[in-house]
């Protein structure tokens, strides 16, 4: 018997590649990346992807009591930020479909004491195996871009919600100044594969990067994906000039 999606193709980057191949690239990629992911996050974004994520954090408005999932959560900077809002009655799981990443998320979560209100879980975002109405809210932090069925995901992270709860999707999106489009083309281009190959002798994985982020759908069009899964009061806020942007959804 086959899979629906034995004869389909996605995109990996730029490449065109059977659909089931490319989760195992992607996991390629951060198993590569893992162990320096937060100092080549700093360097090519300029620090910036740190206040980003602290706005992330108001958004999602997590009080104590609440269950939080945070998905593609990595080496688990929301998540611990989310533990110390959850308090003593609330839960964190760290979810990553990467065991490697998973892994260094892991060990800082226990290093920032955070061990007993946490879990660590490797999911895939289209499948959650999580009960339905779970969780108060979800995040999925640059994370959403490297999923294959991204429809699906969107579906069981709505699935997973408790009724009012929220999900927040902070991604890479399409800059809304054309000029200012170009010099992040130029910037992205030519210096984050560089940046790669000096701090982890990985230039591949970095030119993966930008050329995911030019396939990832833009603004609107991930909204409207967001609304056909069935979240409502969608919306979105542009930051950096669109080149990142975080959507929020609610669960009726």
């Amino acid at each position: 018997m086959t899979d629906a999606n034995d004869d389909k193709v996605t995109h990996f980057g730029y490449q065109q590649v059977p659909w089931q191949e490319k989760q195992q690239r992607v996991a390629g990629v951060f198993r590569s990346v893992a162990a320096k992911y937060d100092v080549m996050n700093d360097l090519i974004s300029l620090g910036s992807h740190r206040i980003l994520k602290r706005m992330t954090i108001e958004l999602a408005g997590v009080r104590p009591g609440q269950r939080v999932l945070d998905l593609a959560g990595g080496t688990g900077d929301l998540a611990i930020k989310f533990s110390r809002l959850a308090g003593e009655t609330g839960q964190v799981v760290l979810a990553d479909i990467n065991d490697a990443m998973l892994a260094v998320g892991r060990d800082r979560l226990y290093d920032a004491g955070c061990g007993h209100n946490t879990q660590v879980a490797q999911v895939n975002g289209e499948r959650l195996p999580f009960a339905d109405n779970s969780f108060h809210c979800v995040t999925i932090a640059f994370g959403l871009r490297n999923i294959t069925d991204k429809d699906a995901a969107l579906r069981s992270m709505l699935r997973v919600l408790k009724p009012g709860g929220r999900l927040l999707v902070l991604e890479f999106s399409q800059p809304v100044n054309k000029p200012f489009a170009k010099l992040y083309d130029l910037y992205s281009f030519a210096v984050w594969p560089r940046l790669g190959k000096l701090v982890v002798n990985d230039a591949d994985s970095y030119q993966y990067l930008a050329e995911s982020i030019r396939m990832h759908p833009d603004q609107d069009t991930l909204q409207g994906m967001m609304d056909e899964a069935g979240f409502v009061r969608t919306e979105y806020f542009n930051m950096i000039g669109g080149v990142v942007a975080l959507h929020r959804g609610f669960k009726a």
